[in-house]
């Protein structure tokens, strides 16, 4: 019983695969079985007891050719002992289980890392899960809970917020998924945006939004980690001291001679007081049509003396058009109507009800010239709290005024002026008094105006 190797080739030099002979009497078996083993020619068939068959023999080609050599010999001579008379193909068998188990073994390892790779590319990621998020609320193909599209302005805001979660993972050089989201990873991120000088709402919003997208996550299965859920892990929103303007205040504003400014400075202040008289937000009353508009005819029942029948009366009827403002509000899809006062007439009418539109920016450039040119200079007070440190600081009041200015102003003289707070959210489109009143930023002076000449109690 023997198995030997040769080399079936008349090349003197070159690579030839080995060809094993498997012999025994008594089973009856003498086989030629080519193998996948290839030597090099010249030395494996030099005088075994020369340098050169020494020397490739001690070579890691040649130490790997002799294990194989012997490991094949050792399966074959296994079976033969057992009895089995092998033959061609189940020799050939053998030999292959043996001389490509490291290939083959290969070969599942590296079919292991595609599947593992394709598996991680469908698998839906927390960074994957943003952007996606994201891409759907810019196009439309993911809706809002009222089975409305996004605002521009929320769009907005949420990606500003998501973006400082793509910062984080950049300057800390670690990739977040949905299992990490958790108490150690709130601090480290809170943190992070403090030390940016971000305030307390701006921490806060970027919280809101990152959780937001971590539940609509959940819900749709890609995860089912509750850490984030933790009481602690919230976003801090404080309620920060907004100005407002006075009505003698927007009359010096309406009446300052702006002459020495650009001609879009006049505009910018014409939008802004529709904002005011509207109590509408930015992307509402910057975005005004003529269609927006109707009319409405009131019949107003009038009496007097009645001059030819003394002691009488006579009555008529008074037809009064009353012309309002029609607004589906971008941000919350509800639909309000706002009365027309003389004074947003007036400006309404110098543009034929047709307000032409400036970028946001630009009005909160230039309507800070404008205040500044209408001497609202007096300083106020406000506080902030950036980098986790509350501050105080006296600022000159034009410097405060931004687009959402109006809407604060507006909803601020409405009540001062009387009107009932349920009638104020009819036109603001608030949906609560507590989320009104955060609009309402009367100071303690004028509410006690307000109350004395309201009130005979007070008096």
């Amino acid at each position: 019983m023997s198995v030997t190797f040769k080399i079936r080739t008349r090349k003197k030099e070159g690579r030839a695969p080995l060809v094993a002979r498997i012999l025994n009497n008594k089973l009856q078996v003498d086989i030629l079985v080519a193998t996948t083993i290839t030597v090099d020619v010249a030395k494996f068939t030099a005088s075994p007891t020369g340098r050169l068959y020494a020397n490739y023999m001690k070579s890691p080609e040649g130490v790997k050719v002799n294990e194989l050599m012997a490991s094949v010999t050792s399966a074959l001579e296994s079976y033969l002992r057992q009895g089995v008379k092998l033959t061609t193909d189940q020799a050939r068998k053998v030999i292959d289980d043996i001389v490509m188990k490291e290939e083959r073994e290969a070969e599942i390892r590296r079919e292991e890392e595609r599947r593992r790779k394709e598996e991680e590319e469908r698998r839906v990621t927390l960074n994957k899960f943003i952007d996606q998020f994201i891409a759907d609320i810019e196009s439309g193909a993911r809706q809002t809970d009222k089975g409305t599209n996004y605002a521009f302005a929320t769009v907005k805001a949420i990606k500003q917020a998501l973006r400082q979660f793509k910062y984080f993972q950049r300057d800390t050089k670690k990739e977040y998924d949905f299992d990490d989201i958790d108490m150690s990873f709130y601090y480290k991120y809170t943190a992070y945006l403090k030390n940016k000088n971000y305030s307390v709402n701006s921490i806060g919003k970027c919280i809101k939004e990152l959780k937001a997208v971590m539940y609509i996550a959940e819900i749709e299965g890609h995860h089912s980690n509750n850490a984030w859920k933790d009481k602690k892990f919230k976003g801090t929103r404080i309620d920060i001291d907004s100005i407002y303007l006075t009505e003698e205040e927007l009359d010096r504003m309406m009446s300052v001679d702006l002459s020495r400014y650009e001609a879009g400075h006049e505009l910018a202040r014409d939008i802004f007081m529709v904002g005011v008289w509207t109590a509408q937000r930015v992307s509402d009353y910057n975005n005004i049509r003529k269609e927006d508009f109707s009319t409405l005819v009131k019949n107003v029942m009038r009496e007097e003396d009645d001059p030819e029948h003394p002691g009488e009366k006579r009555a008529w009827i008074e037809k009064h058009e009353i012309t309002y403002l029609n607004v589906r509000q971008k941000k919350t899809g509800a639909r309000v109507a706002i009365p027309c006062n003389s004074r947003l007439k007036a400006i309404l009418e110098k543009y034929d009800y047709q307000l032409p539109h400036l970028e946001d920016q630009v009005i909160n450039r230039y309507i800070k010239d404008v205040a500044q040119a209408a001497g609202l200079t007096d300083l106020v007070e406000i506080e902030t709290t950036k980098g986790g440190t509350a501050r105080k600081e006296m600022v000159e009041k034009y410097k405060l005024i931004h687009t959402h200015t109006a809407r604060r102003t507006g909803a601020t003289l409405m009540y001062l002026s009387g009107v009932d707070i349920y009638d104020i959210m009819k036109v603001t489109g608030h949906t609560s008094p507590a989320m009104l009143k955060k609009y309402i930023k009367a100071d303690s002076l004028k509410v006690v105006e307000k109350l004395t000449d309201k009130y005979d109690y007070f008096k």
